[in-house]
């Protein structure tokens, strides 16, 4: 019983640290993807 409740609270953790990741990782992309365009347009 025990190592069930361990495994489940260790899927919670991995889920929140994922999540927490991939919004990261598209924030950084947008902000790049903003200069590129920027820096594109600019003559």
């Amino acid at each position: 019983m025990k190592n069930k409740k361990t495994m489940e609270k260790t899927l919670k953790n991995n889920r929140g640290i994922t999540l927490i990741a991939l919004v990261v990782t598209i924030i950084v992309l947008l902000i790049l993807a903003t200069v590129s365009v920027q820096m594109l347009t600019r003559r």
